[in-house]
């Protein structure tokens, strides 16, 4: 839908955004034998690669995907084992999709810029680039070779020579950069269209349940978070005696030592019985302890 698209927009251009901020401040090619191609593909495809993953872990579907497959209850429930499987490939086609957007777009704009290519391949060119009257042995063709990204280290007679390769380096990773881009859309676009083919609903129709399942996921959330905040002040009553916010408290609770220490330290989620967890330690303590303990008084008056 159009939040998909604004929100892969946002990170093709934050994408780029920070490619030229990283070039700028922390590339600079060793321009040693051995040493370029290292540098220049690990600043390729480090950076895609730990974007990619940024990208699986960020989207609230591959969670969705992962977490509670170990339950009993998910297992007495499982559906149809075929359409089990073709819902994980949709899902994970899905999430996939949206995660190679930061990583592609990363290796599309380092590819139009050159810089890193050039760095990882220039001792990789043909040495007629510089002709054939150099009487020096093939290692030191290529040592001349991996100097060229560095304009300082290449001696004047082979500045020409040195010009013309960087020319034929960033010409092939301009190329190869566009085709990546080219290759990238006309996938989306065919996806789009097998998608829409394959789909049970008309258009209309699609769009219908794509604003039903957004809205649903809306009042989901704000129907959680005020579920949750209630529950959650039944337990802080009991603890301290009154509603956080109130303006008319008759009394506090005063909470014991014993009771301090059992809803201090490091919580984990604790199941009671088949069908309910408790979520926090504090929550443990409201569901088994009785109400009583010391109580006292407030002065409304100031």
């Amino acid at each position: 839908g159009k939040e998909a698209a604004t929100a892969n927009a946002v990170i093709a251009i934050l994408t780029i955004g920070g490619q030229q901020l990283f070039s700028f401040f922390t590339f600079s090619c060793p321009c040693h034998v051995g040493q370029n191609l290292i540098y220049g593909l690990a600043f390729l495809g480090v950076p895609a690669l730990i974007l990619l993953v940024l990208g699986y872990a960020l989207n609230n579907q591959t969670w969705r995907l992962v977490t509670g497959k170990r339950s009993p209850l998910q297992e007495q429930t499982t559906p149809n084992r075929l359409l089990q499987c073709k819902l994980i490939c949709f899902v994970l086609c899905s999430i996939t999709g949206r995660a190679l957007v930061a990583p592609v777009t990363w290796l599309a704009v380092t590819l139009i810029n050159g810089s890193y290519y050039v760095c990882a391949m220039s001792e990789y060119v043909s040495v007629d680039y510089y002709g054939t009257d150099l009487n020096v042995t093939a290692s030191e063709h290529r040592k001349i070779l991996a100097e060229f990204p560095c304009s300082q280290l290449v001696p004047p007679e082979l500045s020409r020579a040195r010009d013309e390769v960087i020319l034929l380096l960033r010409y092939q990773s301009q190329v190869a950069g566009w085709l990546l881009i080219a290759v990238v859309v006309i996938t989306v676009f065919l996806s789009y269209c097998l998608a829409s083919c394959f789909s049970p609903l008309s258009f209309l129709h699609f769009r219908y349940w794509s604003s039903y399942v957004h809205n649903e996921q809306e009042l989901f959330d704000e129907a959680t978070d005020q579920h949750s905040r209630l529950y959650a002040m039944q337990h802080i009553k009991k603890f301290f005696g009154f509603v956080p916010g109130s303006e008319n408290v008759k009394e506090i609770r005063i909470p014991s030592l014993r009771e301090w220490q059992a809803i201090s330290g490091l919580a984990f989620l604790k199941q009671m019985d088949k069908e309910h967890y408790d979520y926090s330690l504090l929550h443990d303590w409201a569901v088994k302890e009785p109400v009583d303990g010391k109580y006292l008084k407030t002065d409304e008056d100031p």
